[in-house]
């Protein structure tokens, strides 16, 4: 039998896997769990030695309580000796206070334990998930994303903070109280035994409900958070559509399933804890009706009787541990999820031995690229391309005829499936990440402003710029007059009441961040979309200055940007159909001239 792969099931929120599939997401979760832990081995062991001391003292209790009924008690009536019964009570004491002294240390280093676990997992999730490539960003929804910071950790954190030491604290306490039960009274453990068979099959049942109830639980409740992230984060397409009443529909469904599934769970436990108190009951009574018979019948003391004690405490962990298999459920999903994540590879990894390029020329090009983004879907077929450095490049062409994927190729967001992108001759994939991203700017349509002052927005690139750097940077593209109108002027907060910008603002505030940066490839995905005309003319100008020392590559639709380029390329169906000067192909009849002319018309 073949084993399922399961390398990118992350990307789904399933609850109908395979043996196989299942099997293998286990082992990676097992995997990622021992991670976690390996390093707090130490830890583990010093709380493992606490649990079990202070439990091997609760479990004293009944015990001392039979002795001093059998032998303190009759002591004192008899011979009026006081010693046992005093040494009693002082073990009793010493058993009590040292437990309770012992169960409050292990609670704090149990809970410093999960702490350093959570702490660890947050920050993997997060470096890891920004480590991961644009590929992965763009099929795996921002919904399902917060899902796994947020609620799949608590859940994780809920199993490690009080269900894991309410599972092992259960275990040892139930496994020393029948240890310590066939000491005192051998034939109650059998009792005790016998009746552990229905017990294992009430345990059996409910935790094979539970896991398939808990799973569609995380399921559900992942659903939930993903539709009301994309509603609020698409919040205006909503209302300028009136989807409101239709996405009501959808949250209330959700919501609906969401409360189902709980209510599933909920009656699961209705059932399994008049199991377990029904099961007891019977344990208890026959202990007690068979000890009480030899009692009578002489064969035992009556302080033995203290074994009842024994056996209504084994029962009362295992309370703790079904609440142990409830966080475990929801924990185990939300597990198998953040792992899938974890497991997840760059489909743009770095070079194992990276190239420096200290001092990049701008040199672009393609030889022979073929790239899809998904099999059977070629964008670029054996596409080749040759941009000298300095030269301002403009790419034009209908939507999908594959100018955005060049971008993204010459910013290495993706690799192509055949051939090579190089820049100044060195092939993109073996080049030093922190010379490409210092080569290499992007600029595009969606101008997205950190929290923060303008000012460190416009520091992205360069950290360590000085105020003056930023404010010529800003006066460059025309930026400096509206950001000296802001209530702090450069140090105003972009997200506070006062600080916000309008969407050509922020377009500015993108174009002062990139060059400052002064990258030797800059490119222009649509960038000047968002502004209006005159905000596009008066940066003109700055553009034409700026972009003279390095190689531009510029994707616009208004074609009045396309003007400043050097050559113009008109793309379609990922193939270069025209190549020229700007000035030679609008005095030509080809697809270009055809483009102006209608952008001519459109101005009148």
């Amino acid at each position: 039998m073949s084993t399922a792969t399961v390398t990118g099931t992350s990307g789904e929120d399933r609850s109908d896997y395979t043996r196989d599939e299942s099997r293998a997401i286990r082992q990676r979760s097992l995997r990622l769990l021992g991670s976690l832990v390996s390093p707090l081995r130490w830890q583990l062991v010093l709380a493992a030695v606490v649990l079990v001391v202070s439990t091997a003292l609760r479990v004293l209790g009944p015990a001392l309580i039979a002795y001093g009924i059998n032998t303190a008690l009759p002591a004192v009536l008899d011979e009026m000796n006081w010693m046992p019964t005093i040494g009693v009570v002082v073990v009793f004491l010493v058993s009590g206070i040292g437990g309770a002294a012992l169960i409050g240390w292990y609670v704090v280093v149990a809970a410093r334990l999960t702490q350093a676990v959570m702490l660890d997992l947050r920050k993997r999730i997060f470096l890891h998930t920004q480590r991961l490539s644009l590929e992965f960003h763009e099929s795996y929804t921002s919904g399902r994303i917060i899902s796994r910071q947020t609620s799949d950790l608590d859940s994780i954190r809920e199993l490690l903070d009080g269900g894991l030491n309410e599972l092992v604290s259960g275990v040892l306490y139930g496994a020393f109280t029948l240890i310590a039960l066939f000491f005192l009274d051998w034939q109650s453990g059998v009792i005790l035994l016998v009746m552990g068979f229905p017990l294992y099959l009430l345990m059996r049942w409910f935790y094979s409900r539970s896991q398939a109830v808990y799973r569609e639980s995380r399921v559900v409740s992942a659903k939930v958070i993903v539709k009301f992230v994309e509603t609020m984060t698409g919040i205006r397409a909503v209302k300028a559509f009136n989807k409101e009443q239709r996405n009501d529909d959808e949250f209330g469904e959700l919501s609906s399933q969401y409360r189902d599934v709980n209510m599933r769970s909920i009656k699961l436990f209705g059932t399994f804890e008049p199991g377990l108190m029904a099961v007891a009951s019977v344990t208890v009574a026959l202990v007690l009706l068979w000890g009480g018979w030899r009692v009578i019948d002489g064969t035992i003391a009556v302080g033995t009787l203290a074994v009842v004690l024994y056996v209504r405490n084994f029962f009362a962990p295992l309370q703790e541990v079904a609440f142990f298999l409830n966080s475990y459920q929801s924990a185990t999903a939300a597990l198998e999820k953040v792992s899938g994540v974890l497991e997840e590879q760059p489909s743009v990894p770095d070079p194992r031995d990276p190239v420096d390029l200290w001092k990049a020329r701008g040199h672009i090009e393609f030889r022979d690229v073929t790239f899809g983004y998904a099999e059977g879907r070629t964008i670029l077929p054996h596409f080749s391309l040759d941009i000298p450095a300095g030269q301002t490049v403009a790419l034009v062409g209908t939507t999908g005829a594959g100018k955005s994927t060049l971008a993204k190729l010459v910013s290495r967001f993706y690799d192509p499936s055949r051939g090579s992108v190089s820049l100044d001759g060195v092939d993109l994939r073996l080049l030093h990440p922190k010379d490409l991203r210092r080569a290499i700017v992007m600029v595009t349509q969606e101008a997205y402003l950190f929290s923060g002052t303008v000012a460190d927005n416009i520091a992205l690139g360069k950290p360590d710029a000085t105020l003056d750097e930023i404010k010529s940077a800003a006066r460059a593209v025309g930026a400096d007059a509206f950001i000296e109108a802001l209530p702090d002027g450069y140090a105003t907060d972009v997200n506070k009441r006062g600080g916000r910008v309008s969407a050509g603002q922020r377009q500015l505030i993108s174009f002062a961040r990139a060059f400052l940066a002064d990258p030797a490839v800059l490119i222009l995905d649509e960038a000047t979309a968002s502004l209006d005309i005159p905000s596009e003319r008066q940066i003109q100008d700055a553009l034409q200055t700026l972009l003279a020392d390095r190689t531009a590559i510029i994707i616009a639709h208004r074609l009045s940007t396309v003007a400043i380029a050097d050559r113009v390329l008109v793309m379609e169906h990922g193939e270069i159909i025209e190549d020229d000067a700007p000035d030679e192909l609008i005095g030509g009849t080809g697809k270009f001239a055809q483009l102006h002319a209608a952008w001519r018309e459109s101005l009148v």
